[in-house]
């Protein structure tokens, strides 16, 4: 899941060095608390991953840290986008805008759809194919990605910019699938099921209800 927000300013928060100090309480408790809510975020466990966001926040707020505390708002920014929440990254501009890095605006620009703005050079790698790639080929992008989170977040931004396709839709659902990741599961077997209603598809219909109601059970089960 670190491979996705791999941004270099990012890798301050658990990059430990060789032979030096050990990093700062603040930076590794910050770098464990971030993973521990995009994991309970993705599993849709909102609550616990929401107190994890703001102990982290509270990590490097606490250490005074602006650009730091600017990027978890980022890394929270593209997990929720990557579920297909709309998030205008709205905390991490204005944390931002008076200690800019290029490689962080360049993941906000990504983020929030303003591709044209997007210096490539400065994005992780694994999203600069899909940048640099053509309307209609992007969709074919996306399963060349290993990391499965990029691959998520990748394939969420297209279908916010009306780019995927019915295979986009697919792949994401499996590869949420895969990962047990039911938050953003349930919300692309919903759209793949609006979409067999829409083409009169019954038994493709019947049978994206049944892993909904699977899913939806076990949310049921775990907020118990």
């Amino acid at each position: 899941m670190k491979s996705l927000f791999a941004i270099a300013g990012l890798v301050m928060l658990t990059a430990c060095g060789s032979g030096g100090p050990p990093p700062p309480d603040w930076k590794t408790d910050a770098a464990d608390l971030i993973e521990r809510y995009k994991k309970h975020a993705l599993l849709g466990e909102n609550t616990l991953a929401e107190r994890y966001f703001q102990q982290a926040i509270a990590a490097t707020g606490g250490a005074g840290r602006v650009t730091d505390t600017a990027r978890l708002w980022l890394v929270r920014c593209a997990t929720r986008r990557a579920m297909l929440i709309d998030d205008a990254c709205t905390e991490f501009a204005d944390l931002a805008k008076h200690n800019p890095d290029a490689g962080d605006a360049a993941y906000y620009q990504f983020l929030t759809l303003h591709w044209d703005a997007v210096d490539a050079a400065q994005l992780p790698n694994q999203h600069r194919d899909l940048i640099k790639a053509s309307p209609g080929t992007r969709p074919a992008q996306l399963a060349k990605l290993d990391d499965p989170l990029a691959r998520l977040l990748d394939a969420s931004l297209l279908v916010m910019r009306k780019e995927a396709d019915a295979a986009t839709l697919s792949l994401a659902a499996e590869t949420a699938s895969a990962q047990g990741w039911r938050q953003p599961l349930l919300t692309y077997l919903k759209l793949q099921e609006a979409q067999a209603s829409a083409q009169g598809n019954a038994s493709e219909q019947a049978r994206l209800a049944q892993r909904i109601q699977l899913i939806e059970q076990s949310f049921s089960t775990t907020h118990k």
